[in-house]
């Protein structure tokens, strides 16, 4: 099986030969304009790729940045500012993880995914169907559910989202479950009728658990590059996001959005979503993220 690095450079490959062809313009002699128009063009956002740029030209002239070693300089300053906004996360019991975000970002399987790998690594797990509008929307939780041997607690369609979650998290109690990841509906960051629900069943997960949620996850779509960042900051003010999840980071060279999110959101990135199977949700390390998207470019 692929270690984690290897994976990310498979996932990251679109954005590292869209980098390599940009910094290579100027047969890799980079300058300040050739590294913020690649940064641009990997959708880092305007305001952090003229702030790297700065950073990059005080540091050459100051020698800080040697002929050869732009990269190495570009890879160290994203591997610090990834860094910077990590925060460690709190473990509760259950410990409750709220997924969250806009329709048609891969939140109901990155919500499967996640209980998956909490199962594998020993730990009881249950799914909850707090989606009860859309469509199939249960059944499709199900369905993943039984794919990554998970079982999932569900009501009627058209159940009251937030009666569902807290019937669950008692069942969870009161069976001594370890993990609860709770998929809720899709929905527009507009919708100010929606965003309040969604602050209700956060607040009913407070009143079943101690605590809870102990983490909420916003899911993006990579391919929606720095444009996902104003329904970004809406979550974050209603739901209290705590990290993100990037899907579909394989079928993009808009990798760049990762640091667009640390500096723009100030939430961590979580976990990265590089193609269909459960495995290929992967837990996002910085210092390795860095490596995978510039290492060996020169």
């Amino acid at each position: 099986m692929l270690d984690l690095l290897q994976r990310l450079r498979r996932g990251l490959e679109a954005t590292r030969s869209l980098l390599g062809e940009r910094l290579s313009a100027g047969g890799w002699s980079v300058t300040r304009e050739t590294l913020e128009e690649a940064l641009l063009a990997s959708d880092v956002g305007p305001d952090m790729a003229e702030i790297l740029a700065q950073e990059f030209e005080r540091a050459r002239a100051k020698g800080a940045v040697a002929d050869g070693g732009e990269l190495d300089w570009l890879r160290q300053r994203v591997r610090a500012l990834l860094t910077e906004a990590d925060v460690g996360v709190p473990r509760g019991k259950p410990h409750v993880v709220l997924v969250v975000g806009v329709n048609g970002t891969g939140k109901t399987t990155t919500a499967a995914k996640l209980a998956g790998l909490a199962r594998e690594s020993g730990r009881q797990t249950i799914l909850v169907a707090a989606d009860t509008f859309r469509a199939a929307a249960i059944e499709q939780l199900q369905g993943w559910g039984d794919r990554v041997q998970v079982p999932v607690v569900a009501q009627r369609a058209g159940a009251d989202p937030g009666a569902v979650v807290f019937d669950a998290l008692k069942a969870a109690v009161a069976r001594g479950v370890d993990d609860v990841i709770v998929d809720t509906a899709g929905r527009m960051h507009t919708k100010q009728n929606l965003m309040a629900e969604l602050e209700k069943v956060r607040k009913v997960c407070g009143r079943a658990v101690a605590g809870a949620p102990h983490e909420v996850l916003l899911v993006l779509d990579a391919t929606s590059g720095t444009n996902g960042l104003v329904q970004a900051r809406e979550f974050r003010a209603r739901a209290g996001v705590t990290g993100v999840v990037l899907t579909k980071l394989d079928g993009t060279a808009k990798g760049g959005v990762v640091l667009a999110v640390a500096r723009d959101l100030g939430v961590p990135v979580r976990w990265v979503g590089v193609g269909e199977a459960p495995e290929d949700l992967l837990p996002f390390v910085p210092e390795v993220f860095a490596n995978a998207l510039l290492e060996g470019l020169a």
